[in-house]
């Protein structure tokens, strides 16, 4: 797709006779331009069950303004901003270009879209002025009318109209947006409940999307094992509050992941340095709570996508590995005094740096362009719509979450008695294992970060301090993996220097200092290790 941006901006809700006030009055702007109007005309795309809308991105073609074309808008991590992404009109006003739909392949998924919404806006605009008149942000004032188009025959559209107000950032930031906020309340201007007009138009039918709860137990919900006990009401009589079972728990947990996979597949396509990382991280949260709380969703049903998380996680693991060891390996080279680097070592690695970068993402998009990559998606989806419940779905999710992290952290502490055998042996004669246990370790060290994530809400302060103790854990065993894969590439780098007859003295070093950060990666590591046997039963019994 063409150009993009990222849109910060808030909205606020403007009655037919607000007016805005002095804005001139907010620190930083020195004055404001003079309003100019814009007759704007957009057609929002979607499919019939709303998926781009769910997923908080919206398409649309509008003609009109500064920048009319095709605009694709997708979410970020940072509260009240977007990615904006661009492309040029084009002469079909009923066919989405295939490169606007292709950074969203992972939600379409082979569904065309359509109209499902038009927005006729009057748009008034005022620019905040800096020192120098450079524009700080864009105040829009807009009177729109906007139609949802029928989903069927039956149906008919329906149109409503409305005035709201604008706030997007261009040279300013969160501060000016803070104080135009402040200025707006002022004069009784509120933050709108809207997040973007096109869910306005289309609430009615994203509502009836929402899906269905889980259905509860039959049972009075304070009588349930390790149910709170409801407060009491008047008469003495006790209140049943509704006590949150496993299968919502894990559920929610599951649900969240799934948006942050499309979002990281999203990320992928658009170039998003993150975007493969991102996304493995996801894989691995979904493999860990679908592991850890089998008792929950039946496994018969859900191994298979585990083995599929796995695959995909795998794929994928080649477009990040080797670029993270690469620019280390720079950095290392950058501290060390010039007699000791010999030969072109920094420009051997920045080349083979590019080279690995630009095959992995060829690799990446190969994998995401699988279909069965859309498969698993689409499992995904059908697993959350119709959750595979088993025995222990209906129970109180305090009660379901504590023998997780209990379990979790039981099979940790049995991967770090491993990892201890083989340290207590010759290191020199079992390095490779011993590295594969540390490695194993790891693993295990994240299936509990990521269970007592889950946990936490309903295990409190435990839990938290136990997600605290691993992200720490992760970290140090993070880097003893990281020589590892630093060590294979001074090898590779070497063997590749000795072939174009250059000093390979170098690499050695390199490979040496990767084996110091390794051993001290280990000491830190079997440091924290009464600390983490600590937390893990502080959350056991929680």
């Amino acid at each position: 797709m063409g150009s993009g941006q990222l849109e910060v901006e808030r909205k606020f809700e403007a009655g037919p006779d607000v007016v805005l006030p002095d804005l001139t009055v907010v620190d930083g702007v020195a004055a404001a331009g003079d309003p100019v109007t814009h007759e704007l005309d957009a057609t929002y795309y979607d499919t019939p069950d709303l998926r781009l809308a769910r997923a908080r991105i919206t398409l649309r073609r509008r003609t009109g303004g500064t920048d009319a074309g095709w605009h694709l808008k997708l979410p970020t991590a940072v509260a009240g901003s977007r990615r904006e992404l661009h492309a040029p009109l084009g002469t079909r006003r009923t066919l989405v270009p295939r490169a606007v739909t292709e950074p969203v392949t992972a939600v379409l998924r082979g569904v065309r879209p359509a109209p499902v919404a038009t927005l006729q806006t009057t748009r008034q605009v005022t620019h905040l002025l800096g020192d120098g008149d450079a524009v700080l942000a864009e105040v829009a004032v807009d009177t729109v009318t906007g139609t949802a188009l029928a989903p069927d025959p039956e149906t008919p559209a329906t149109v409503m109209t409305w005035r709201e107000i604008e706030v997007e950032l261009v040279g300013g930031d969160e501060a000016l947006l803070d104080g135009v906020t402040a200025a707006l309340a002022g004069a009784g201007i509120r933050p709108s409940d809207a997040p973007s007009k096109l869910t306005r138009v289309l609430a009615d039918r994203l509502a009836a999307l929402v899906p269905a709860p889980v259905a509860r137990p039959a049972a009075d919900p304070g009588a349930q094992r390790g149910g709170k006990k409801g407060k009491k009401g008047k008469g003495g009589q006790r209140s049943a509050e509704p006590v949150p079972t496993a299968a919502e728990a894990v559920l929610g947990a599951l649900r969240s992941q799934v948006r942050a996979l499309q979002t990281a597949d999203i990320g992928v396509r658009t170039g998003d340095p993150e975007g493969v990382h991102d996304l493995r991280v996801a894989c691995r949260r979904l493999r860990s709570i679908l592991a850890a709380f089998r008792s929950v969703l039946d496994r018969t049903a859900t191994d298979p996508v585990r083995d599929e998380l796995q695959w995909i996680g795998a794929a994928l693991s080649g477009a990040r590995d080797g670029e993270v060891a690469l620019e280390h390996l720079k950095s290392v080279v950058a501290a060390q005094p010039v007699v000791l680097v010999r030969g072109p070592v920094a420009a051997r690695l920045q080349q083979t740096e590019v080279a690995d970068v630009e095959r992995g993402r060829k690799a990446a998009v190969l994998a995401l362009s699988d279909k069965r990559h859309l498969a698993l998606l689409d499992t995904l989806d059908a697993l959350l719509d119709d959750p595979p419940l088993a025995e222990a779905a209906g129970e109180p999710a305090r009660t379901v979450l504590a023998d997780a992290v209990k379990r979790t952290g039981k099979r940790l502490q049995a991967r770090i008695d491993e990892s201890r055998a083989h340290e207590q042996e010759d290191p020199g004669a079992h390095e490779e294992e011993s590295e594969h246990a540390l490695h194993e370790v790891r693993k295990a060290a994240k299936r509990v970060r990521y269970t007592a994530e889950v946990a936490a809400q309903l295990l409190g302060a435990p839990a938290e301090a136990l997600v605290a103790c691993m992200k720490e854990v992760q970290d140090v065993l993070g880097e003893a993996q990281d020589t590892v894969v630093a060590r294979q590439w001074c090898l590779r780098l070497a063997a590749a220097a000795v072939g174009a007859g250059e000093d390979t003295f170098t690499y050695g070093r390199l490979h040496a200092l990767e084996e110091m950060r390794a051993e001290h990666a280990d000491q830190r590591f079997w440091a924290l290790e009464p600390a983490l046997r600590a937390a893990v039963k502080a959350a056991a019994r929680a």
